[in-house]
C-alpha cells in the first residue's frame, strides 16, 4: 500500500529522495558486487518494515532472476511487502507486458520498472504509460563502461548476462520519448563496491533528461550520496549495502545530508 510523498520543504526546494533497493532471489533479499556473487542478507518483508520505520522515501524491489529465467515476478512476495509500507514502492523483474504491469500494481506497487524486456520490446513503455500514466513507468538501465559507445557506457540486460548494442544515453533519451517517467541508472562498474557512485554517466543523464534520474550502484557512506545528488545532479540516490549490512541507517544518512544543506524529506 502506498501514498504520495511530499517533495518540497518549507522553503520550497525540491527534496532529494533516499531509496532503498531490495534485490530479491527465491524470496530472499540478496546483495552482490557488480551484479555477481549475490549472498542472502535477509527477509524482504522484515527489511521493508525496518526501512519504512527508519524513514526511507521509497523502496525498490527487483526480482533479479525473473528476466534471465523468462518467468513472471514473485507477486506473493510483492504483496506481502506492500502490505507493510505506506510509501512509494517500485517493482521490477521480468515485466514484459501491460498485463504484467497491472498484476504488479494490483499487488500493491505504485511504480513498475522495466529493463531487459523493454530493450526487447520498447513498445511496452508506451503501452504502460498509456494505461497507467508516465509517472508509473520507470526505466531500469544497467550501464557498463565501454569506450566503443558514444556516451562511453553500454546497456546490459538479463542481470548483466547479455550485452546490447544500445548506448546508455541514447536509450535513456528514447525511453523518455516513449513515455518513461523516471530512469534508475544501475552502474554496473560501481555496484556493491561502496566506493562511490558512477558520477560521469549519472551527470550525463541527469543533465540531458527532463525526467528524474535515480543514481544506483556504489554508495558506501553519506558523502557519496551528497556527491551524486549535488554534483552529478541526480534526483534521488538508491542505497543497498550500506543499510543492509548495518553500516548506516536511513535516518543517519538523511541527517548527514541535511547537515550539508541537502533538502531531504523528514530528516
Amino acid at each position: 500500500m502506498t501514498q504520495s510523498t511530499s517533495v518540497a520543504n518549507a522553503g520550497g526546494g525540491l527534496a532529494k529522495r533516499v531509496i532503498v533497493c531490495l534485490d530479491v532471489r527465491d524470496g530472499k533479499t540478496t546483495k552482490g558486487v557488480r551484479f555477481l556473487d549475490n549472498k542472502v542478507v535477509g527477509d524482504p518483508v522484515a527489511m521493508a518494515q525496518q526501512y519504512y520505520r527508519d524513514g526511507v522515501d521509497e523502496l525498490v524491489f527487483y526480482d533479479i532472476t525473473a528476466s534471465a529465467e523468462r518467468r513472471g515476478i514473485m507477486l506473493d512476495v510483492v504483496r506481502r511487502v506492500a502490505e507493510q509500507i505506506f510509501i512509494p514502492f517500485a517493482v521490477g523483474g521480468g515485466i514484459g507486458s501491460v498485463a504484467d504491469m497491472r498484476a504488479v500494481l494490483l499487488a500493491g506497487a505504485e511504480k513498475v520498472s522495466v529493463n531487459s524486456q523493454a530493450v526487447r520490446n520498447p513498445r511496452i513503455i508506451t503501452e504502460g504509460a498509456a494505461a497507467f500514466g508516465t509517472q508509473c513507468i520507470v526505466l531500469g538501465l544497467d550501464a557498463k563502461k565501454d569506450a566503443a559507445m558514444p556516451s562511453g557506457y553500454r546497456v546490459m540486460i538479463d542481470g548483466m548476462r547479455r550485452a546490447t548494442e544500445l548506448d546508455a544515453m541514447e536509450w535513456a533519451q528514447r525511453a523518455q520519448e516513449l513515455g518513461a517517467g523516471e530512469v534508475v541508472l544501475n552502474a554496473i562498474d560501481t555496484d556493491g563496491v561502496q566506493a562511490g557512485y558512477e558520477m560521469e554517466v549519472t551527470r550525463l543523464l541527469a543533465d540531458s533528461l527532463t525526467i528524474p534520474v535515480v543514481a544506483s550502484g556504489g554508495a558506501g557512506n553519506p558523502d557519496h550520496l551528497y556527491e551524486v545528488l549535488e554534483q552529478a545532479h541526480a534526483d534521488a540516490a538508491l542505497v543497498a549495502s550500506m543499510v543492509h549490512f548495518g553500516t548506516y541507517t536511513v535516518r543517519e544518512i538523511k541527517h548527514a545530508l541535511a547537515a550539508r544543506g541537502v533538502c531531504v524529506r523528514d530528516p
